[in-house]
């Protein structure tokens, strides 16, 4: 038996899980989805996640799941499959639809929540190179953690054909957004820092946290004065990882503030 995931209301084994042809997510990308940690058996950022799905539903003018319903699902999924460590993909789409971009008046959205396991274990560090694709940071879509996914794929891909581990994106103003599925935290005279919504950063579960916290504040980086900071790190919902390089510029890693990072992101 295969792993089972919850899809519009029921738990299913996940061979029996069907998506429609005629899905929009499945043809379009016309739909959003989010990465929830889980540790100890427990999704202790639900909430935070729940309230970025909402807005990026209310954006994209599809109707929300009821919140109630999806924490009650994630608890469901969570004994059903027993897992104790790892992460929950929840994808929401338009639903199905009839040929063409105009969607149904009264769209009937697809809901479904997979579970992943994975160990605890902190990642090694990754070399960067800066990508070619950009993030729109004025355009309403950029807050949203969308199902078209081709920029940070690509992005992804080309890093990696270039011996890399992973690529930076630039925002349309020319300053650096984020990685291709992480948010960026740069050490800059002494000061933890991390880009501004503006310059095309996706507004993280961790980002908003640490910003919160009084971890970190925004600040711009362009690429010019990559040479000026001293340390780097991703962060997202799952992982914080150092970074030891930039474009063959080498940057020292801090383990103390590391740990400290660490633990305030994910000991809860």
């Amino acid at each position: 038996m295969s792993t089972p995931v919850w899809l519009n209301g029921r738990l299913l084994d996940a061979t029996d899980a069907h998506i429609a042809p005629n899905d929009r997510g499945f043809l379009l990308s016309d739909g959003l989805f989010e990465t929830i940690r889980v540790a100890n058996g427990q999704a202790p950022h639900l909430a935070r996640h729940l309230a970025r799905l909402e807005e990026g539903c209310t954006i994209l003018r599809l109707p929300t799941p009821d919140p109630t319903l999806l924490t009650q699902a994630v608890s469901d999924l969570l004994h059903a499959t027993g897992l104790s460590d790892g992460s929950l993909r929840l994808t929401v789409t338009r639903g199905t639809g009839p040929r063409g971009l105009v969607p149904p008046v009264t769209p009937q959205p697809t809901v479904l929540i997979q579970a992943t396991a994975s160990a605890l274990a902190v990642p090694a560090p990754v070399r960067l190179g800066l990508g070619r694709y950009r993030r729109d940071g004025g355009s309403p879509l950029a807050r949203v953690k969308s199902l078209a996914c081709l920029p940070s794929i690509m992005s992804r891909m080309e890093a990696v054909a270039a011996g890399l581990d992973d690529a930076l994106l630039l925002g349309m103003t020319g300053a650096v957004a984020e990685a291709s599925a992480a948010n960026i935290l740069f050490l800059r005279e002494g000061r933890l820092q991390t880009p501004p919504i503006h310059d095309g950063a996706l507004p993280g579960t961790s980002r908003a946290r640490l910003l919160e916290g009084g971890f970190c504040t925004e600040g711009r980086l362009l690429p010019q004065d990559l040479k000026t900071v001293t340390g780097v790190w991703l962060v997202n919902a799952l992982s914080l990882t150092a970074v030891s390089d930039i474009d063959n510029y080498e940057l020292p890693l801090h383990p103390e503030r590391d740990r400290r990072l660490r633990e305030f992101l994910f000991s809860v």
